[in-house]
Parts: C-alpha cells; sequence; structure tokens
C-alpha cells in the first residue's frame, strides 16, 4: 500500500520588473500572468505605459512546463487541483517575499492585476493576507469560490475592476452573467466592470485606463 507524505523545504524562485522605482513613479503594479507564460515575457503587455510614471513587478509561477509537447517553449501555473491548499499556501508565501523585497508596503498608487488563472492567485493574496492597493484589477478570470466579501470589507478606498472580452471563450455568457452577480455581491462598492470586443486576451487599452 503506498502513503503520501508530505515535508517543507526552501525553495528560490524568480520574478520580473519592468522600468525603475524612482521619485517620479506614480503607480506600482504587481501583475500575475496566466497559464502558460513565463513573467518576463508577460511585461511585454505593459510596455505601453509610461515608462517614468509606472513600475512593474510581475511575479513568476514556479511550475513550469514545456508548452505543446514541443520541448521549446516553456510556460508555468499557478496552481492546480493536486494538494491545492498547501500549494495556494507556496504560492502565498512566494508573493509574500516579493512584497517585502519591493518594499511594496510604501508603494504609491498599488495596482494588483491578475490575468486569467491570475486573477485567482491575487484574490487570494489580497484576501488572506490583507494587502492594502488602490486598485485590484480582475482580467478574464473568476475568483475562487470559497473568498467571501468579508474577506475583502478591510479595503475601504479600494477600486475593484472586472475585465472580460465579450468572445472570450472560458467565460461564455452565462458565466459572465453568474460572474458578475458575484462580484457584485463580493464588493458592492466601487467595482467597475469593463468589457471589449475581444477573446481571452490581455488588452492593453484598458490597462492604460489604471495608469
Amino acid at each position: 500500500m503506498s502513503t503520501e507524505k508530505q515535508l517543507s523545504y526552501r525553495a528560490t524562485n524568480t520574478y520580473s520588473v519592468l522600468n525603475s522605482f524612482t521619485s517620479r513613479t506614480k503607480n506600482v503594479w504587481v501583475v500575475c500572468h496566466g497559464i502558460g507564460y513565463l513573467s518576463r515575457y508577460f511585461l511585454r503587455h505593459f510596455s505601453h505605459l509610461n515608462a517614468e510614471e509606472n513600475f512593474i513587478i510581475a511575479p513568476q509561477a514556479a511550475s513550469k512546463y514545456y508548452l505543446n509537447n514541443e520541448y521549446k517553449h516553456v510556460g508555468a501555473s499557478w496552481l492546480t487541483r493536486e494538494n491545492t491548499e498547501a500549494e495556494i499556501e507556496n504560492v502565498l508565501n512566494y508573493l509574500d517575499e516579493v512584497y517585502k523585497a519591493e518594499n511594496l508596503s510604501d508603494a504609491p498608487n498599488l495596482n494588483i492585476l491578475g490575468y486569467s488563472q491570475g486573477v485567482s492567485v491575487t484574490t487570494r493574496w489580497v484576501a488572506r493576507r490583507k494587502i492594502e492597493c488602490t486598485r485590484l484589477i480582475m482580467h478574464s478570470g473568476k475568483v475562487p469560490q470559497e473568498l467571501k466579501a468579508g474577506d475583502f470589507s478591510f479595503l475601504r478606498n479600494t477600486t475593484f475592476s472586472f475585465i472580460y472580452g465579450i468572445k472570450d471563450e472560458y467565460l461564455k455568457h452565462g458565466i459572465i452573467e453568474v460572474e458578475q452577480k458575484r462580484l457584485h455581491k463580493l464588493f458592492p462598492q466601487k467595482l467597475e466592470i469593463l468589457s471589449f470586443d475581444g477573446g481571452h486576451e490581455v488588452n492593453t487599452e484598458l490597462i492604460s485606463k489604471f495608469a
């Protein structure tokens, strides 16, 4: 009979940044990519923002794999259904270290953005670690079912934004209707819902709105 055991160990991971934090910086971003990305490539979606005013930090999901079975291009995933709660804690511990390394407690106008699977990562991090932010931007992804309105009640001055493409194959019309109703319950104040004519893709034009 097989038995699965668990242990803890130290791990090392990277994260990527775009631009520099200076006295001219007006906005600091933490942006979590979706499945299949590497953080340094995800940053390309933010290269159009004013470099002097925006400092962008892209954490890197630790679970890397080869894309399309070609053993050429590498992507990554944050979580799976396997041992999910332990993996969530691993991810949150990693994000805590990024937060400390970049001294984000003193960041001006902290924008936290999750794209696709990154939405589940950022919303759990904000809710469980009580991360104060100016904006919480949920782009083309769903908020985990275990999170409740009370988990975000500490955010008194935060604006919540949900972005989706009306042709998104992962967010069909019925799903969007259900998700919008839930978002209004989770974030009863300062919620804005923004849609665009596109699919499951990062919308750089709408991202510019928050800069």
